[in-house]
């Protein structure tokens, strides 16, 4: 292990709804979105940008983040929807991305497979929309969510391998939803070399276990490591009709999350870890996100 580990500890999103209204972490005083934003960065080092996957992030939005955080503070920024091969919402593309589109498809809701030209400017615009926030030395992790439909292949094999080329400068954590990625333990191997030649950082998750969710298990490709943490409600990981906070719904035991912070202790050779908490029902995240910060506190007093 690296002589001493920097630990950041956050939530995935400090605005989502059921945490405002449910009135556990906020001040009702507090009512807008840069008032939430200093509150939170009293609290917390670190924060997972979810907004971030469902319309492109403005250098105007970053710049007022900037302004709004103390030194040191890290925003983790959720790669948009069509950088990770999800569908994209036609109507929250900024309009220089929807004319790229013929008619029919722009009056469509979504697009699932956008044109190379527009997948590349979407790239761009996504990078330099962070520029403020590396400037001032508060970008983290660039994260892209792949969906359970991308599996183990080549075609997503060079998706991935060209990452950095598009994204340069930038750190890049990869999430898979699908197990072909590490599963039998030939291939997780394969899968960390893979992502560690091409400097590409695995993201370890807690979930609920299941055949076809990928295994909990705490590993690194590089340096730095980024777990994220979504609960263990197996009843509702696949059912349909349902909000992310109630699919996340699911507060960790103190056991559970000592557990799990001996497991990021074990690993060597690192500088940094994200631990980030995505069980975003009410004030779950919040808890679970001060406790943990509190257990690795006391297994390292540095931090």
């Amino acid at each position: 292990m690296a002589q001493h580990t920097e630990y950041r500890v956050g939530t995935a999103s400090w605005t989502d709804p059921t945490l405002i209204k449910s009135d556990l972490f906020y001040p009702p005083s507090l009512t807008t979105a840069e008032d939430r934003l200093r509150f939170y960065a009293e609290h917390f080092d670190t924060v997972e940008v979810d907004s971030s996957y469902y319309a492109l992030l403005s250098e105007r939005v970053a710049q007022a983040w900037v302004k709004r955080t103390p030194p040191g503070f890290i925003f983790n920024l959720k790669a948009y929807a069509m950088l990770t091969q999800h569908p994209a919402v036609v109507a929250r593309m900024p309009r220089v991305l929807r004319e790229m589109l013929p008619a029919a498809e722009q009056a469509a809701g979504q697009i699932r497979k956008p044109p190379p030209p527009m997948l590349a400017l979407a790239f761009q615009m996504f990078n330099a929309a962070a520029q403020p926030l590396r400037a001032a030395g508060k970008l983290g992790m660039m994260l892209f969510q792949f969906p359970p439909y991308v599996t183990c292949n080549p075609r997503n094999l060079d998706y991935l391998a060209a990452l950095p080329e598009r994204l340069p400068g930038s750190e890049i954590a990869i999430e898979f939803r699908h197990p072909s990625w590490v599963v039998p333990e030939e291939r997780r191997k394969q899968t960390l070399n893979f992502l560690q030649t091409h400097k590409l950082y695995y993201v370890s998750v807690d979930a609920p276990r299941g055949p076809s969710i990928v295994p909990s298990f705490v590993a690194a490709s590089g340096p730095q490591i980024y777990m994220r943490f979504h609960g263990r409600n197996a009843a509702s990981w696949f059912k349909q009709g349902q909000t992310a906070a109630e699919r996340y719904k699911y507060l960790y035991a103190e056991r559970e999350l000592a557990e799990a912070a001996g497991r990021l202790r074990e690993l060597r050779g690192i500088e940094r870890a994200y631990v980030i908490f995505n069980n975003c029902y009410s004030n779950f995240g919040i808890m679970n996100a001060t406790t943990m910060k509190q257990i690795l506190t006391h297994l390292d007093p540095r931090q």
